[in-house]
């Protein structure tokens, strides 16, 4: 008959032999904190080569940053990212689902818009829209292939900054339509089944179910495709309109400052694609409440947490920590 050995008990002694006593030093990479400063040299030196250099020219800058010209110049620019972006996702949206149809002849008709869509530059259907007049002088409402019931005239309909606002809602849709439709597919199919064994009617399961699981996977794409439309407004001016671009081309090609007038226009579209980021972050959070129960602080909260370590670790008048 065999005994169990009595089991040892933890103790100060027990353990690898050797690690008693033995200071506990942290892991320290020299290499990482070199590469670090060498970073912050090399931006100190980019920081100072803006700050000193004459080229700059920032008294220009500084001129020409908020005039009314401008500012005028930059809620068009708003205006074109505001409708297209709305127009285009909207389309988008109606294209995806063609794609997604289990009708051959709707998917068709899903994959030949993309197609068309994203094979021509943006600049060539601007200048085509620009000038649709002159292929079609008129359209109507009618019987096919018969009588026209009610007719208008494009010239008259469709002006610089409609032509503008459809040629980038149309290009737009192209790729809304593809980002909207990799959203619904990366879904889990057992949730729609789900939804069906229970009884919830498809459109019901599209809006309450689908879509917002789609969405986490839909916002980081559709944020950069907004944004790249912002910038592709700039590809307008070939209409003449006064958006951002064109506004500061007009005023350098009549002042001939061309670097300070180009940082202006660089400086608002870093401005504004700033504030569609932050945009951007919070609705991800927000749709991101389902999948992550305790999702990661935010600038604001990392920013207070970093205050009350500092002030929690400050020495107190004595000479110890507080």
């Amino acid at each position: 008959m065999t005994t169990a050995a009595p089991e040892r008990t933890a103790g100060p002694g027990t353990g690898p032999p050797g690690d008693a006593g033995l200071p506990v030093v942290p892991a320290r990479h020299p290499w990482r904190w070199a590469a670090g400063a060498a970073a912050l040299v090399l931006v100190a030196q980019f920081l100072h080569g803006l700050a000193t250099n004459p080229g700059w020219d920032w008294p220009t800058f500084r001129a020409h940053f908020a005039t009314d010209t401008i500012l005028r110049a930059v809620g068009i620019t708003l205006r074109l990212t505001f409708w297209a972006t709305l127009l285009g996702f909207a389309l988008g949206a109606a294209v995806a689902a063609l794609r997604l149809s289990r009708s051959a002849i709707l998917r068709a008709i899903g994959w030949t818009y993309v197609w068309a869509f994203r094979s021509i530059p943006l600049i060539v259907q601007l200048v085509f829209w620009f000038n649709l007049s002159y292929l079609y002088r008129r359209f109507g409402l009618g019987i096919p292939f018969g009588p026209v019931l009610w007719e208008f005239d494009t010239v008259h309909a469709l002006g610089a900054f409609g032509a503008a606002v459809l040629g980038l809602a149309l290009h737009q849709a192209a790729f809304a339509a593809e980002i909207v439709r990799a959203g619904v597919l990366a879904v889990d199919t057992g949730q729609a089944e789900a939804a069906a064994a229970l009884g919830i009617p498809r459109l019901r399961q599209a809006r309450r179910i689908v879509l917002p699981q789609a969405m986490r996977g839909i916002l980081p794409n559709a944020a950069n495709e907004i944004v790249s439309l912002f910038k592709a407004t700039s590809v307008v001016y070939v209409m003449a309109i006064g958006e951002l671009f064109y506004q500061v081309q007009v005023v350098y090609g009549r002042t001939g400052r061309v670097v300070p007038l180009l940082m202006v226009a660089t400086a608002w579209y870093v401005l504004l694609t700033t504030l569609l980021s932050i945009g951007q972050y919070w609705i991800e959070r927000h749709f991101a409440r389902g999948a992550d129960r305790t999702p990661p602080p935010g600038p604001l909260q990392r920013a207070r947490d970093l205050v009350r370590r500092i002030t929690e670790n400050r020495p107190s008048p004595s000479g110890g920590p507080r």
